[in-house]
This record gives C-alpha cells, sequence and structure tokens, in this order.
C-alpha cells in the first residue's frame, strides 16, 4: 500500500471496498507500518507534471467545504524542485484568495494532473504553503521561467505525501491549440496548395468546380 492509498482509503472506505470485492487481497493483512513512508515522485512522473500546462487544485476552508481551483500556465510553470517538492509563481488572480485563505487553517491539498490527449491522469496529496518572494530568492528566481503571465504575488510550495496514477477510463480526448498546432499548419498548407492547384487549372480552361 502506497502513502496516497493509506490516506485516501479511510476505514469506511476500507469497508466499502471490501463491501464491493474490490479491496486487493493483498492488502488484507498489511502491517500499520506500511504506507507511512512519503512516496517520491519518479522520473515518470516529474516528466509528466513538468510537461502539463495546468493543474487542479483542491483545499478545505473552515465550514469543511472542498474548494477546487484550477491553475494553468505554459508547460514547465510547475517546478519539481525535488522528488517530494513542488513549486510554482503564485500569480495575481481574481483576489478571491479562496486556496490561499483555506490554507491557512488547513495545509492538506488535493492534485490533479491532467493529460486529456493521451488520457491520463496523476492524483497527489500534499501540504501547501506560501512564501513570500524575498524570503526565499533563490526559489523565486527558479519558478519565474517559465511560469504563468501576470503579477507573482508569492511563491506557492507543496510538500508532497503520496501519488497515484489513475486508470484511462472515462478520460475524454481532448487536445490543446499547442498540441494541435501541427494539424492546423499542415491544414493550411493543404489549403494554400489547393488554391493554388484551382488557380492553374482555371489558367488551362478546366472546370474547376469540385461538385461537377
Amino acid at each position: 500500500m502506497s502513502r496516497f492509498a493509506r490516506l485516501a482509503f479511510t476505514d469506511t472506505v476500507r469497508q466499502l471496498q471490501q463491501d464491493e470485492g474490490t479491496r486487493p487481497a493483498r492488502w488484507k493483512n498489511l502491517g500499520e507500518a506500511v504506507g507511512r513512508e512519503r512516496d517520491p515522485l519518479g522520473e515518470r512522473e516529474t516528466e509528466f507534471i513538468t510537461g502539463r500546462d495546468g493543474f487542479y487544485l483542491g483545499s478545505v476552508g473552515e465550514t469543511g467545504w472542498p474548494y477546487i481551483q484550477f491553475r494553468g500556465g505554459p508547460p514547465g510553470f510547475v517546478h519539481v524542485v525535488d522528488p517530494l517538492t513542488l513549486a510554482y509563481a503564485d500569480v495575481r488572480g481574481n483576489r478571491q484568495y479562496i486556496t490561499n485563505g483555506n490554507l491557512k487553517t488547513d495545509s492538506r491539498v488535493a492534485l490533479f494532473f491532467m493529460d486529456y490527449a493521451h488520457q491520463s491522469r496523476l492524483k497527489l496529496f500534499g501540504h501547501a504553503h506560501t512564501r513570500n518572494l524575498d524570503e526565499d530568492p533563490d526559489l523565486a528566481e527558479r519558478v519565474s521561467s517559465p511560469r504563468t503571465a501576470g503579477r507573482v504575488e508569492r511563491i506557492m510550495v507543496i510538500d508532497l505525501e503520496g501519488h497515484d496514477w489513475n486508470c484511462p477510463k472515462h478520460i475524454p480526448r481532448r487536445h490543446s491549440d499547442a498540441e494541435l498546432a501541427p494539424t492546423y499548419e499542415r491544414l493550411h498548407a493543404l489549403e494554400n496548395e489547393n488554391a493554388i492547384l484551382r488557380k492553374r487549372l482555371a489558367e488551362l480552361g478546366a472546370d474547376t468546380d469540385p461538385a461537377v
């Protein structure tokens, strides 16, 4: 059992898994020491995170209600500082400060990194806190490029607890403009080539009506 599973699979969840017949038999007799150590990121997770142009961040407020925020930017704006730490430049948004306010009373967060094009997702648990820019100049410089455009107000640091890869089932296949750019370029080139050919045929007196 991973650290992620230890945190996510509460007693109630494990009982429901048992009732539904989905709890792995190999976990039945695991000792209490299993899943106590934090799950470090490997090469696969690091490459996946730094290749994403956005992620979903969940926090919990004093009312007990969860809040989900989307953070976007150029691929690599979330920096893997080390196998157990993520950081990014926290840029001014709509100035509601819900996530940052939640972190004042509960540092626990959940993160979802999605790759819709390849139907992959990575889930993470961690503890988040903010640092002033002058508090850690070296880290501030590191997360400054690449980063989301706008005024940087602080550094967001996430100390990871665990992670887990999700199955691709039910993930819709979508592509960003950047991912579709080569296709757009090819279509544009074909349109130009077609226009040139139609012009040449017209000059030769040929009928260029595609319906004929």
